[in-house]
């Protein structure tokens, strides 16, 4: 099985492409169930409205960016960096972004940013599930040559459909984050940490199989991000569950 043509359709002269479509849908998705969980939380729909106003385009300018720095040599002027339409975004710096907006917007607004993550982080790995197969359509982000009954065909090799072990992965995540959030969280942060860990846990070894990773000298970044990311996760979960337990909100 290879992958299909990347453009979706043309309007105008402009190619739209199933990337683009696929990233547009997994963050509306995510917003309007944020925004439906949000009562749970406490906040209304207009707060997780206001929030996202700030943190997907931030997110996405930071995707670009982290993209951008680990690849620079790929990039030889101001309007190669802006032509995200091809591919090129990197979960990590969007992750990154995203959560410093949040932090920043939470303390304006004068509510609890970790209350507002624990919320958004379900949500955030539904949107990865959905976004990801904007990957297969532009035939990027695949693994090593395989001979599974699942291998897609790449350049005329079949390979690990490395994408769609992470969409499946992140829909599971999303349904057990949500399923955590609601149910069993005691403490502010906690489905954030479980997010980092878990998502983080998944990186790493679907890291391992890719070809196309970007890399920290020798190393393959996404997997020393998700090391970091991990252990992050696991001191920050005995943190916050000391320290902000729901009854404090």
């Amino acid at each position: 099985m290879g992958h299909p043509d990347p453009i979706a359709f043309t309007i105008f002269g402009i190619d739209i492409r199933w990337y683009g479509i696929l990233i547009a849908c997994g963050m509306l998705i995510s917003v309007l169930i944020a925004a439906k969980r949000a009562p749970r939380h406490g906040f209304t729909e207009d707060d997780v409205l206001d929030v996202c106003i700030w943190m997907l385009p931030i997110g996405v300018i930071g995707a670009r960016l982290y993209y951008v720095l680990f690849n620079a040599s790929y990039y030889h002027s101001l309007r190669d960096v802006l032509d995200i339409r091809s591919g090129g975004l990197a979960i990590h710096g969007g992750i990154i972004f995203g959560m410093i907006t949040v932090f920043i917007i939470c303390r304006r607004k004068k509510i609890h940013p970790l209350n507002m993550l624990d919320l958004f982080m379900p949500c955030v790995a539904l949107g990865q599930a959905i976004g990801r197969w904007g990957n297969y359509f532009n035939g990027e982000a695949h693994g090593g040559p395989t001979d599974l009954p699942w291998a897609i065909l790449v350049d005329g090799q079949l390979v690990h459909p490395t994408f769609l072990y992470e969409s499946i992965w992140c829909l599971i995540l999303f349904f057990a984050l949500s399923w955590f959030d609601n149910k069993k969280r005691t403490a502010m942060g906690q489905t954030l940490s479980l997010y980092l860990i878990f998502y983080s846990l998944e990186r790493f070894l679907v890291e391992g199989l890719r070809t196309d990773s970007l890399m920290i000298g020798p190393f393959k970044q996404a997997q020393v991000i998700s090391i970091a990311a991990i252990i992050a996760g696991i001191i920050l979960y005995r943190y916050v569950s000391k320290k902000y337990p729901l009854e404090s909100k």
